[in-house]
C-alpha cells in the first residue's frame, strides 16, 4: 500500500506532494523541473479535456494544431509578448547530435540551424502569421479555432501540475471583425470556463479582470477565475484575453470590410491546462488522500468482492458481475476488482487514496441476504442497502456527492473571504487567516508593487460582479471606486 498522506496541518506542500504520488495521479521525471503523468492523472486530464471540448464547440469552435517549434524572429515582432516570455523559452540552436574526441555527446556544429525555434511558450506569434495569409475579407471572419497542445516554460520552481516547465493545454485563438465582438467572445470563453470549474471540478471560482501589470503579455485585458485552496493561497485556474488589435498589427493582419475599408483584425486567446489536476486535488482532497467529484472521476465506482474460499469466491463474483453491469448499463463508470493478490482491507484504503467517489463490497453474507455495502469517499459514510435498486441509489449517491463537494468548497471560501479598510489589519487578515481579502485599491502600479512586496500578496483580481463602492485606498488614502481582491497565490 501507499505511503502514510502527511496532514495538511503539518505540512500541506508536503501533503499535496503525497496526494498526488500516492493517488498515482504523476511523479517527477529525469528532465527537471518535468513531471511524468501516470494513468490516474490522464484519465482526470481527459475528463477535463473532453468536457471542455464539448463545450468549446457547443459554442462554435474547431480544433486544428499547429507546430511546437515557432521561428525566432516572430517572437521579437510584438514587444510586450517577447519581453512577457523571454525568460521561460526554450531555444532549439541545433538539429543532431556528434560525439567529440573523448567520446562525449554534444550538439554538431555543422548543424547549427540558419535560425533558431523557440519550442512553444504560446502559440499567438505563430498563429497570426498563419491567420494574416487566411484572412482577406470580413466574410472569413470569424475564426474561431482552438487546440490541444503542449508547451514549454521554463520554471525555476517545479511544483506536480501546478507549475512545471511543460504541461498539458488547450489554447483557443480567435479573430473577429469589430472589437465588441471580441470582447463578447472573451467574456463568454470566461463563463466557459468558470461554468466547468463549478459544474464539473465543483470548484467555486471568482470572474474578475487583472489589473495592467498581471495581463497577459500583448493583451489589452485579461480575463480570469480565480479558485480559492484548502491552505488559504488563490490558484488561477484559467484566462481569457482580449489581444485588441496587437497581434494583427505586428502580423500585419488585415480584413476589408463591408464598406471596402482595409482594416487590422481583433483578437482573443484564452487557455486552462493541467494546473486544473492540482487544483482539484487542493480543493477537495482531504489527509486520507484524493477526493475526486464524480463527474470528472475516471471511476466513479468500485466493487470489492470479499471471500473466504472458492466456493464463496464463485458466488460473490457472479452477484458482483451483475451488480457492476446493471450500474454500467445506468451509465456509471464503474471497475470489478477481483484481484486475488491483495486483501480487501488494502483495497479499501488504496481506493480511498485514489478518491474514487463510490465503493460497494460484496461478500457471502451479502449475497444471501441480497444487500451490498456502499460507502462514500467524501464523508467516509458506509450503508448497508438492497440490491434492488442499486443503480439508481448509486447515481443519486454521486450527483449528492458533487453537489456537496461544491457545497463545501463554497463555504470554505466564503469564509476565507475578508473585507479589510485598513493596511495593519489587511497584514494580520493574510498572515494569520489568509484567504481573498476585499480591499480598496488607488489603481496604481506602484501601491499595488508595495502590498506585493511587503506582504507577498498580488491583486488577484477586480471582480467583475461587484458593484462601485467609493472608498479610500488602505496605504494612500487616496480615492477608489471598488474593493479589488488580494491573495497570496500558487
Amino acid at each position: 500500500m501507499a505511503d502514510a498522506v502527511t496532514p495538511r496541518e503539518e505540512d500541506y506542500s508536503q501533503w499535496y506532494l503525497d496526494v498526488v504520488r500516492n493517488a498515482k495521479l504523476a511523479e517527477n521525471s529525469p528532465a527537471r523541473g518535468c513531471m511524468i503523468i501516470r494513468p490516474n492523472g490522464m484519465a482526470l486530464w481527459e475528463n477535463m479535456r473532453e468536457a471542455l471540448d464539448g463545450m468549446f464547440k457547443a459554442t462554435g469552435h474547431e480544433n486544428l494544431y499547429f507546430p511546437i517549434f515557432i521561428p525566432e524572429r516572430f517572437m521579437a515582432r510584438e514587444a510586450k509578448h517577447v519581453e512577457g516570455f523571454a525568460k521561460e523559452c526554450a531555444v532549439v540552436t541545433h538539429s543532431r547530435l556528434t560525439t567529440n574526441e573523448d567520446g562525449d555527446l554534444i550538439p554538431d556544429p555543422e548543424s547549427k540551424l540558419g535560425e533558431n525555434y523557440i519550442v512553444r511558450p504560446t502559440s499567438e506569434t505563430i498563429i497570426w502569421d498563419t491567420y494574416s495569409k487566411w484572412i482577406q475579407s470580413y466574410r472569413d471572419l470569424p475564426l474561431l479555432y482552438n487546440q490541444w497542445a503542449n508547451v514549454v516554460r521554463w520554471e525555476m520552481r517545479p511544483r506536480l501540475f501546478l507549475r512545471t516547465a511543460e504541461f498539458l493545454w488547450q489554447e483557443g485563438h480567435t479573430a473577429h471583425a469589430t472589437e465588441d465582438e471580441a470582447i463578447e467572445e472573451a467574456e463568454r470563453m470566461l463563463d466557459v470556463y468558470a461554468t466547468f470549474a463549478e459544474e464539473y471540478m465543483a470548484m467555486p471560482v471568482i470572474r474578475g479582470r487583472k489589473t495592467e501589470s498581471e495581463r497577459f503579455p500583448g493583451a489589452v485585458d485579461t480575463y480570469c477565475i480565480e479558485a480559492m485552496m484548502q491552505d488559504g493561497k488563490a490558484l488561477q485556474a484559467g484566462t481569457s484575453h482580449f489581444l485588441g488589435q496587437n497581434f494583427a498589427k505586428a502580423f500585419d493582419t488585415t480584413f476589408t470590410n463591408e464598406d471596402n475599408e482595409v482594416e487590422h483584425v481583433w483578437a482573443t486567446s484564452w487557455g486552462v491546462s493541467t494546473r486544473l489536476v492540482g487544483g482539484l486535488v487542493m480543493t477537495h482532497s482531504d489527509d486520507q488522500g484524493l477526493v475526486l467529484p464524480p463527474k470528472l472521476a475516471r471511476d466513479q465506482a468500485v466493487i470489492v468482492p470479499i471471500y473466504f474460499n472458492d466456493d464463496q469466491r464463485a458466488t460473490v463474483l457472479k452477484e458482483a458481475e451483475r451488480i457492476k453491469q446493471e450500474l454500467a448499463d445506468a451509465g456509471v463508470r464503474v471497475k470489478l476488482d477481483a484481484d486475488d493478490n491483495q486483501k480487501p482491507g488494502w483495497k479499501f484504503a488504496e481506493y480511498e487514496l485514489q478518491g474514487i467517489p463510490v465503493r460497494l463490497a460484496i461478500g457471502p453474507r451479502d449475497v444471501k441476504n441480497e444487500n451490498v455495502e456502499v460507502a462514500r469517499r467524501d464523508t467516509k459514510e458506509k450503508n448497508i442497502v438492497p440490491q434492488e435498486g442499486i443503480a439508481e441509489r448509486v447515481k443519486t449517491m454521486l450527483d449528492d456527492i458533487q453537489t456537496s463537494l461544491y457545497e463545501t468548497a463554497l463555504a470554505r471560501q466564503e469564509e476565507m473571504t475578508t473585507t479589510v479598510d485598513d493596511y495593519d489589519t489587511f497584514k494580520e487578515v493574510l498572515e494569520e487567516k489568509g484567504g481573498f481579502i476585499r480591499a480598496h485599491w488607488d489603481g496604481t502600479a506602484e501601491t499595488e508593487q508595495r502590498i506585493q512586496d511587503e506582504t507577498k500578496a498580488t491583486i488577484r483580481c477586480i471582480p467583475l460582479d461587484q458593484e462601485e463602492e467609493e472608498g479610500e485606498d488602505m496605504i494612500t488614502g487616496k480615492p477608489s471606486k471598488g474593493r479589488v481582491l488580494f491573495a497570496k497565490a500558487y
